[in-house]
């Protein structure tokens, strides 16, 4: 598909310190792309720089064909954007916020009315869109962030941490709302620290470290970028916490965590021998033990390693200056 966000050489500087470095970026129509770092990495700055609220220091951006910093209103205009910690009226009800919202896009009343009921029943609130806003749970109103951004139409949808602090059923019903989203169309761009869920949502990866875009693709893709790494997944008649135990001392064993069905142990080599030799020694038996998919836990603390050896440690002041 064709790309609606083209970055070159796109940098962020505020004073001495770098808040994005030379980022060279492609998203595709109707993927759901996640940017994946910790806090400071350059994510919001990027995002900031994607809707011309912040302009770039160097290189240039596109979105849907246009410069943000120079067409903000009509970026805006197609581009829906929930923060990491989205403001409404409390003593307002769901759908009066919704309205709102479609006034300040000079929606007409007619218009409005069908919009903010289809939103509402994509996000799952219909039943509750006449209640106060300030009796909503942090998932409701995450949907309803999303509700609010879905107003306009937009091609474009930015999400920034939209998970964090809400519970796990909230978590799934969100992430099934953006692939849903996604699947008609949508282009959605996730922003999050929270590993399994981008795995659980996202076509394609970015992974930030330190304002550097380090390595970008599907897991896939990014697993092969490593070369060695494998993942193994065992199971065994020792319990869990035993396993981990026996197999701690492996040499090239980066991490082991539990899966839904297994115990998954990331590896710089094939170590599947070692840790049958192990759980037999131990006087117990494998019942599984197969080569699998990387998981992006590993992936991604790989590439983290590599890019805090190429650059400087994150700098979060440069991204709680650029968020405010």
């Amino acid at each position: 598909m064709a790309p609606v966000v083209v970055t070159r050489q796109l940098t962020k500087r505020y004073g001495d310190t770098t808040a994005v470095a030379e980022l060279d970026l492609e998203i595709r129509a109707g993927e759901v792309f996640g940017l994946l770092g910790p806090n400071g990495a350059g994510k919001t700055t990027t995002i900031l720089m994607l809707l011309g609220l912040t302009e770039p220091t160097e290189g240039s951006v596109e979105v849907l064909g246009l410069d943000p910093s120079r067409r903000a209103l009509e970026v805006k205009s197609a581009v829906g954007y929930l923060p990491d910690d989205v403001g409404f009226y409390d003593d307002m009800t769901g759908r009066q916020n919704l309205r709102y919202t479609a006034r300040l896009n000079r929606l007409g009343r007619d218009e409005t009315e069908s919009r903010i009921a289809d939103v509402l029943d994509q996000v799952g609130l219909a039943d509750v869109a006449d209640r106060r806003v300030g009796g909503y749970s942090r998932g409701m109103r995450q949907r309803l962030g999303i509700a609010d951004a879905l107003v306009k139409q937009p091609k474009i949808l930015i999400l920034d941490e939209p998970t964090v602090n809400i519970d796990p059923a909230g978590v799934e019903e969100l992430l099934g709302l953006v692939r849903r989203l996604a699947d008609g169309g949508v282009t959605v761009l996730l922003s999050s620290h929270l590993l399994h869920q981008v795995q659980a949502v996202c076509d394609r990866i970015g992974i930030f470290v330190t304002g550097r875009l380090v390595a970008v693709g599907s897991i896939d893709e990014l697993a092969a970028g490593l070369g060695d790494l494998v993942s193994i997944e065992v199971d065994s008649t020792c319990e869990r916490e035993g396993v981990i135990e026996l197999l701690s001392g492996i040499d090239d064993i980066e991490s082991i965590t539990a899966g839904e069905h297994h115990l998954v142990v990331s590896a710089g080599r094939d170590v599947r021998a070692e840790i049958a030799d192990r759980i037999h020694d131990a006087g117990h038996t494998v019942t599984h033990l197969r080569l699998a998919s990387a998981e992006l836990d590993a992936i991604y603390h790989r590439y983290f390693r590599q890019g805090q050896r190429d650059g400087a440690e994150p700098d979060e002041d440069a991204e709680e200056h650029a968020a405010t």
